[in-house]
């Protein structure tokens, strides 16, 4: 599993070099079409969309993996009859330069559209939206998803101030009764979800003994907030963190003796695999929370993905977070490209993505997304969680997929 790692690590920062020059642009703002021909012998129709990810800084933990999602997304179009190019752009888990990174994708690459799937791609939304570009992603980085009509997010919209039973009910039922939540202080949706996650342990009637959102972003320097959560007498935590920083810390409170009963990790298995021998010795027990189906369902949707990230990015390993969400962005721009139809402009996919009210994510998603702008966040995601033996990954029963509701409240 570590070569996989160091494998990919490689993979990513070349492929950021040559997709940046081999890629033309077929495409341009202000109304253009998003299709053309493709030219040679291919009857194909082309659209160019720029990919705006964290490749290096303190996120490309995970964002690294960007690229092959896309790749396999690349291929799937292909077999649907569209070809799609694609232009990197580094955010380097950075406000500024995820903004200058988006500028230049639409002033000198002129693209059609934008995946944004960043940490900091809040910093660049006011100025897409301002040029008309329509972005498809996820909503993990704040809450422009949410009130931005030309952003549409594969990761189920969620308004991270709002409070859902999920958290707090699953913590319950799997043993847990002092619940821990940390959150990235950089990242306004990490901590306000760390604060709503306490506040659902609490309406399910258990404790939430320690709530700290003000983690600094990547960070593995986990001992003094180790002993608080240990003075605390918790014995479940969920990090709204990268795998990183989220693992550290449970590892930290097993090795003061803690007995974690619910140890939570907000990942996909392929990112806890990639971490090689030594991560996946400190997750036993662990329990992964997602919101796209595992492999061990064995459905036709996880089936297709793993077909497609084998035929398009050589990768035969469960997909991690990043590869799912990249794979279905561009599958969502398909979706799109369909319903607006041939030439379509920018204004137009805008228009025919918002009439697409329940997408499933080729069946990998636990319950439909609307891209209609009313109604974002007003619904609690499904969610589905596997445990990590030690050997493998075993799914917990009750939770394939398991869906709460919105309580009401705010953080």
């Amino acid at each position: 599993m570590g070569t996989r790692f160091a494998l990919r690590t490689v993979a990513a920062v070349a492929a950021a070099t040559l997709i940046a020059t081999a890629c033309g642009s077929t495409s341009k703002t202000g109304g253009a079409p998003a299709t053309s021909s493709s030219g040679g012998n291919s009857s194909e129709p082309t659209v160019t969309v720029g990919v705006l990810t964290d490749l290096t800084g303190p996120a490309s933990n995970t964002s690294q993996f960007t690229p092959d999602g896309i790749k396999a997304g690349v291929a799937l179009a292909a077999s649907e009859g569209y070809h799609v190019k694609y232009v990197l752009a580094d955010a380097g888990t950075n406000p500024g330069q995820a903004l200058s990174a988006a500028q230049k994708l639409v002033e000198q690459d002129h693209v059609f559209a934008v995946i944004g799937l960043s940490a900091v791609f809040f910093s660049a939304a006011t100025y897409l939206h301002s040029k008309g570009i329509p972005v498809i992603g996820a909503d993990y980085d704040g809450s422009e998803w949410l009130t931005t009509d030309s952003m549409f997010s594969v990761f189920p919209y969620e308004d991270f101030t709002k409070v859902s039973t999920t958290i707090g009910e699953i913590t319950k039922m799997l043993g847990g009764t002092n619940l821990a939540t940390l959150g990235y202080s950089i990242s306004p949706s990490a901590a306000d979800t760390a604060k709503a996650y306490g506040i659902s342990a609490q309406d399910a009637g258990i404790k939430a003994g320690y709530v700290n959102p003000d983690v600094p972003f990547g960070t593995t320097n986990v001992g003094p907030l180790v002993l608080a959560m240990k003075d605390k007498g918790i014995d479940s935590i969920f990090p709204v963190t990268d795998t990183n920083t989220g693992l550290a810390a449970i590892v930290g409170l097993r090795q003061q003796g803690v007995d974690l009963k619910v140890p939570f990790l907000a990942e996909e298995e392929g990112d806890l695999l990639a971490g090689g021998a030594a991560t996946e010795q400190q997750s036993k027990g662990v329990d992964l929370v997602g919101l796209y189906q595992p492999p061990e369902m064995n459905t036709a949707a996880t089936k297709e993905i793993a077909k497609y990230l084998k035929a398009g990015a050589g990768v035969s390993t469960a997909p991690t977070l990043n590869e799912y969400m990249a794979y279905l962005s561009i599958d969502a721009l398909v979706r799109g490209l369909q319903k607006a139809g041939p030439n379509a402009t920018q204004a137009q996919f805008i228009q025919a993505m918002e009439g697409i009210t329940n997408y499933t994510g080729r069946g990998l998603l636990g319950s439909p997304i609307s891209f209609a702008p009313t109604g974002r966040g007003d619904t609690a995601p499904c969610t589905f969680i596997s445990q990590w033996t030690g050997s493998g990954f075993k799914l917990l029963p009750g939770t394939h997929p398991y869906c709460g509701t919105m309580t009401g409240q705010k953080v």
